[in-house]
């Protein structure tokens, strides 16, 4: 398949914080569609990663609210991205909601499910 909605994508992780849709869209590509909830921060699941962060790249457009982005060890390291954005993510960075933010996120697949399951093994 190499097109989809976020209806027909399968939930892959759901908490009160977070909802992980996502399914493969070709060769090594993955998209996911994600929602978190004002507040929600993702740091403490990616603990036991290199360095406690996110280490998949990811490529995305934020369709609705506000997060912030920790892109180092230092806490003031950051950026901010809002709805209408379109982003690049470098390996190493751990998401937080600002607002209730939805955004649409393609990834290589094998690094992401690395990731996933990281995540769910930790709930």
């Amino acid at each position: 398949m190499t097109a989809t909605t976020r209806n027909e994508t399968p939930v892959a992780m759901q908490t009160a914080d977070v909802e992980l849709r996502k399914k493969e869209i070709g060769g090594d590509l993955m998209v996911a569609f994600i929602r978190l909830v004002k507040g929600a921060d993702m740091g403490p699941a990616l603990k036991g990663l290199p360095d406690d962060m996110c280490p998949c790249q990811h490529w995305g457009y934020v369709l609705k609210g506000r997060l912030k982005l920790r892109t180092g060890t230092d806490a003031e390291a950051y950026e901010v991205y809002e709805e209408g954005q379109a982003f690049y993510w470098a390996p190493g960075h751990v998401p937080e909601a600002l607002e209730d933010c939805d955004f649409v996120d393609f990834s290589p697949t094998k690094e992401f499910d690395q990731v996933i399951s990281h995540i769910t093994s930790q709930a």
